[in-house]
């Protein structure tokens, strides 16, 4: 039996002139864009799409993504697999990723399958979205809306990231994170977050202007120390003019007695000599 391919192969072609195309078309624009906004280093569309792997990756990551939704898993790894190789960024297949996602440099960048990420994200090299079990469940965190991650940064359970909010350089995230909030550290510590969020036409890439704070600790520390320093200096003042006064007591005591003492073999000798003449005295009588 002959089956006329052609209202096929028609209707096959036309869904993707009018449906897929454009749409794939504008994604790419979209991406590229996204890229001119996030990064002053950009200068061109062809720079852009030659020479920035955070954007390849994400281009690879879509095709493994299709394939993964379609059950075709090999297909899906394979297609991830060969975006490591070729970009030095691994994006697990399964994982979902919303719109104008940016990586930018990208190096060491590693996604896990059950990681979700929202829109607007943007991440630096070496940052890790990890899981902490080897059970198949949600594992990997979920990343929100116009979240920075720094380079080098952990971020690593089944726990939410609030939109908004900034993780700096190298910390280690382990536990949920409010939204507008700025975290940094071993574990990771929420250092400030903002009741409201001020409105702007892109995300804060300032990710390192965020308070420090050890270093805060350690000034107040020594503002303590100064303090205390001062205390100490006060009471060792008051002791010693406490002590001067007995002192000087002592002192004029023991001039007293030095002055006793010298003049009492004294008076002991001329009591003796009148002594001595008043028994003379008596025997020239006699």
């Amino acid at each position: 039996m002959l089956v006329n391919r052609q209202p096929l192969c028609r209707y096959f072609y036309s869904k993707w002139d009018v449906e897929v195309i454009p749409k794939v078309f504008a994604k790419i624009r979209e991406d590229i864009y996204s890229v001119f906004d996030r990064d002053p280093a950009a200068r061109s569309v062809l720079e852009i799409i030659f020479c920035y792997p955070g954007l390849h990756a994400v281009w690879f990551y879509r095709v493994a993504h299709w394939f993964w939704t379609h059950e075709l898993y090999f297909f899906g790894r394979f297609t991830s697999h060969m975006a490591r190789f070729l970009t030095g960024i691994e994006i697990h297949p399964g994982a979902k990723i919303g719109e104008k996602f940016f990586i930018d440099h990208g190096m060491g960048v590693v996604i896990g399958e059950t990681a979700e990420i929202g829109n607007n994200v943007t991440l630096y090299h070496g940052v890790t979205l990890g899981g902490v079990t080897w059970d198949k469940v949600k594992r990997h965190p979920t990343i929100d809306d116009n979240v920075v991650i720094g380079s080098g940064a952990k971020v690593l359970g089944p726990f939410t990231v609030g939109k908004d909010s900034k993780i700096g350089s190298n910390s280690v995230v382990v536990k949920e994170v409010p939204e507008n909030s700025s975290v940094v550290g071993i574990p990771g510590r929420v250092v400030m977050q903002q009741e409201q969020k001020v409105e702007k036409a892109r995300p804060d890439l300032e990710h390192g202007k965020m308070p420090d704070p050890e270093a805060k600790a350690i000034s107040c520390l020594f503002d303590q120390i100064r303090a205390l320093e001062k205390k100490v200096e006060d009471l060792t003042g008051r002791l010693e003019k406490a002590e001067s006064k007995p002192a000087a007591k002592r002192a004029t005591a023991k001039s007293t007695a030095a002055k006793a003492t010298v003049k009492a073999p004294a008076k002991k000798a001329a009591t003796k000599a009148t002594a001595t003449r008043t028994r003379k005295a008596e025997k020239s009588e006699a």
